[in-house]
């Protein structure tokens, strides 16, 4: 990876001092993060998953966070609390069921087939929005 890196800089020096005039190393570096952005999103996936419990509480597995929620009883009344369990309001909750997501990086391999792991890095990335 350093290497690639060393390159790409010594082509962009050459570039550069080929026609110092015409060379737009903002221009360049805009495309370059725009293709390396392209890249990472490519590989960025939500993984989801449901959760039920009985009562009027259910929580998500670490790693993962609440996205809606559904009550029994026909309750239609229902908060996220400390951003991983999902609550039903109404009294006497049979059950409480969630849906819990976490976004995951898809690694391929050389050939490029997906191995299918994933990693976590919904820690890494702040999902509150203002």
């Amino acid at each position: 990876m350093k290497m690639r890196v060393v390159v790409l800089l010594a082509v962009i020096a050459m570039f550069c001092a080929a026609d110092a005039q015409t060379c737009a190393l903002d221009n360049l570096m805009s495309s370059l993060t725009q293709s390396v952005a392209s890249s990472v999103l490519q590989r960025v996936t939500l993984v989801c998953i449901n959760v039920s419990a009985r009562g009027s509480l259910v929580n998500c597995p670490r790693g993962y966070k609440p996205t809606c929620c559904s009550c029994g009883n026909a309750c239609g009344s229902w908060d996220i609390r400390n951003d991983q369990t999902c609550h039903c309001q109404c009294a006497n909750q049979d059950w409480t069921s969630a849906r819990c997501c976490r976004i995951a990086v898809i690694f391929r391999t050389v050939n490029g087939v997906m191995n299918g792991t994933n990693v976590d890095i919904s820690t890494d990335i702040n999902t509150d929005i203002p």
